[in-house]
């Protein structure tokens, strides 16, 4: 049966399901951590679900289930259980919504404990659509755990004023000059014909990163419950690294994804909405730990990059291993 909310969605019946958000800066691992948890029984992973209303709604772009997006049977259930439908939903409205409350710059209302009432109607009606997909997503697969990799910390805040969503953060995090070479890279985006996605000199890509990271602060602010993982330590340890984060977060049920050894998973498709290409990899995989910028990165760019993030570089443990 569906019922309507607060803000006139077409939501399921019941209770909400619990939210995993993994939260950070792009190229830290975040697509491989959702790939490992979609794994687990009781979990849905949605990808990044602040990119659902332009590159789902709008552009129509592939689903990890390399069907595009409104002719995916799961994404078109979760639309109508959700909304009545996609059509139902003004993507243009979304997109202003965004602009006044999910921005870096919103950050100085969207941290407070107590915004102003503007601001506030217009928070908890944009992040009342992510509440009505998390709450369509779980109905539909019967999943208690929904995963979002948006990573977007200003995303993170505006759901965290929805009193009634049971929200927890994962912050992963990774070496901020493994980063910056990563984003120095070519990388095509098979969902949208083969367009590359974005690269940043290391300078941009170092200070994107310290914004990024440093803005989890605002999460703990507002009191949501928050752990971090670095990329390192889930490639060497999977399944201890994952346990170890479930438990800090007191996550319902277990962390059971079913490895094949130590460092071997076979991935399932999932149904990610947006994310990295190796959303689309199926199959037997190995994680290996990606360390090529210690051996391509110039040293001009690693001295550079080391100076500009020190302290937080410092703070997360990366340094210890340059000795």
């Amino acid at each position: 049966m569906q019922v309507n909310g607060a803000d006139g969605q077409r939501e399921p019946s019941g209770t909400t399901p619990t939210v995993l958000y993994i939260g950070g800066w792009g190229r830290s691992g975040s697509t491989l951590l959702e790939c490992l948890l979609a794994e687990a029984e009781q979990t849905v992973a949605l990808g990044e679900v602040v990119w659902l209303w332009d590159r789902g709604l709008v552009r129509n772009e592939l689903c990890a289930c390399s069907q595009p997006f409104h002719d995916c049977p799961f994404w078109t259930e979760v639309g109508r259980t959700a909304f009545g439908g996609w059509d139902r939903v003004d993507a243009d409205r979304m997109a202003s919504l965004k602009d006044a409350v999910d921005r870096q710059r919103r950050m100085v209302h969207s941290a407070r404990r107590a915004p102003g009432a503007a601001f506030r109607a217009q928070v908890e009606e944009y992040a009342g659509h992510f509440r009505a997909v998390y709450r369509a997503a779980a109905a539909v697969s019967g999943a208690g755990v929904v995963i979002d990799s948006s990573k977007e910390i200003p995303t993170a805040l505006a759901l965290s004023h929805l009193d009634d969503l049971d929200l927890r953060v994962l912050h992963i995090v990774r070496d901020s000059r493994g980063v910056a070479h990563s984003w120095s890279k070519v990388v095509e985006r098979p969902e949208a014909g083969g367009e590359p996605m974005p690269q940043f000199s290391p300078t941009r890509s170092t200070v994107q990163w310290l914004a990024g990271n440093l803005a989890v602060a605002g999460l703990t602010h507002r009191g949501v419950p928050l752990t971090r993982l670095r990329y390192e330590d889930l490639v060497a340890d999977p399944t201890g690294s994952i346990e170890q984060a479930w438990l800090a977060l007191d996550l319902p049920g277990r962390a059971d994804v079913p490895m094949l050894d130590a460092t071997t998973v076979e991935l399932h498709p999932t149904h990610s909405v947006a994310g990295n290409p190796m959303r689309f990899r199926t199959g037997p995989t190995q994680l290996r730990r990606d360390d090529a910028w210690r051996t391509e990165m110039s040293d001009a760019d690693r001295r550079l990059v080391t100076a500009l993030s020190y302290p937080v570089l410092k703070s997360f443990g990366y340094l210890e291993q340059d000795r």
